[in-house]
């Protein structure tokens, strides 16, 4: 299986949307900081849901590809 998607990006790409949000006046300091959380909540179940696949593992023999 291949994955095509980033949960980290996705993330940050969020982040910034809200941010540019809150600097356009659509929210509060407080509002936004409320919309983070959620986020990160959201971001943490996405992540609880994926298989791991799309993580490189490093440090492990085997992990970069080299035999174990």
């Amino acid at each position: 299986m291949t994955y095509n998607f980033d949960p980290d990006t996705w993330l940050n790409t969020n982040r910034a949307a809200l941010a540019a949000r809150r600097d356009r006046g659509e929210f509060s300091d407080a509002e936004f900081e409320v919309e983070l959380e959620d986020l990160d909540r959201r971001y943490d179940e996405m992540v609880a849901r994926l298989d791991g696949t799309y993580e490189i593992p490093s440090g492990r023999p085997g992990g970069n590809g080299t035999p174990a």
